[in-house]
């Protein structure tokens, strides 16, 4: 069985141009428990044992500051750092992290220009009770990039990823039996496509998406069930212009798993779903996937 020295997507970094209104949007409208924090930080943690899921802080323009990823041991954490000083990347020593949960942490700039951070240790938060339409947990992080295979690697030889499946424009990463843990995508910049928040079941993610609606959030993509993973999918732009996906019943691997590539994921014209009923993507969807960049 393969050992994965990173075992899981804990959190993602924003930078949100106007948080209070973004907060309250996040816990009254998207579904997250605000965590009180000193400071600047707003901390978001869903129904599952994650100390928090969503950060998000203060600046000028929206941009994905981090990524944060759970180191299998400390050990693991070390060696994924020493790997990623010999690839070139920006690496701080380990260190206690402040943020919910404490733990060790290391922050690795990849070659890209985005942080990701891996911590061990932390102390994990008692999950609440599943709620249909509330997030669990983080399912993936979507990335943009001009050169898919490039970071692919990276997230492969680095930081012990395993490719999962390559479509025409993305490749499809995990870290533990989840499908995908991160999808990196063809795009004409760096920086942020989508963060996807997994949800109990498919039924949650239709109640979900019937309250984003009810807020005045028209569903941008979706609902539709995806190939690469077989997930359920409905993405929204929230109001500072995040792309944001609901999703249910993520594809589970193991070391049996054989690689897809282009030609596996091919539909019949005019479908953008695996069922067919997914209707094109909205425009505004579309140019909000590619207007995050990294926090520099």
């Amino acid at each position: 069985m393969t050992h994965f020295p990173i075992t899981s997507l804990v959190s993602a970094e924003i930078v949100s141009p106007d948080l209070p209104r973004h907060a309250d949007f996040l816990a009254d409208v998207w579904g997250l428990t605000r965590i009180v924090e000193p400071g600047p930080y707003a901390y978001f943690a869903g129904t599952g044992s994650d100390p928090y899921i969503l950060a998000v802080r203060p600046g000028d323009a929206p941009a994905l500051a981090s990524i944060t990823f759970r180191a299998a041991s400390r050990d693991d954490l070390e060696a994924v750092a020493a790997r990623a000083d010999a690839a070139g990347c920006e690496v701080t020593p380990p260190h206690t992290t402040e943020r919910p949960g404490g733990g060790t942490a290391v922050e690795i700039r990849e070659p890209r220009g985005l942080t990701i951070r891996l911590i061990h240790g932390d102390e994990l938060r008692e999950p609440d009770e599943p709620v249909r339409d509330r997030a669990q947990r983080l399912a993936h992080v979507n990335i943009n990039t001009q050169d898919v295979d490039a970071l692919a690697a990276f997230y492969v030889d680095v930081l012990g990823f395993r490719l999962s499946d390559r479509s025409k424009i993305m490749s499809f990463v995990r870290c533990n039996s989840d499908h995908h843990t991160v999808v990196i995508a063809d795009a004409p910049c760096e920086g942020l496509n989508h963060i996807a928040f997994l949800l109990p079941e498919l039924d949650g993610v239709m109640y979900a998406s019937g309250r984003m609606i009810d807020h005045g959030y028209p569903i941008g993509w979706g609902v539709g069930r995806h190939g690469p993973g077989d997930n359920v999918f409905a993405y929204f732009v929230d109001p500072m212009g995040f792309v944001l996906e609901h999703t249910s019943d993520v594809l589970q691997v193991d070391d049996a798993h054989k690689v897809g590539g282009p030609d596996d994921w091919v539909w019949p014209p005019g479908r953008t779903d695996r069922w067919g009923i997914a209707p094109p993507k909205s425009e505004a969807t579309k140019a909000a996937q590619i207007a995050v960049p990294f926090a520099r």
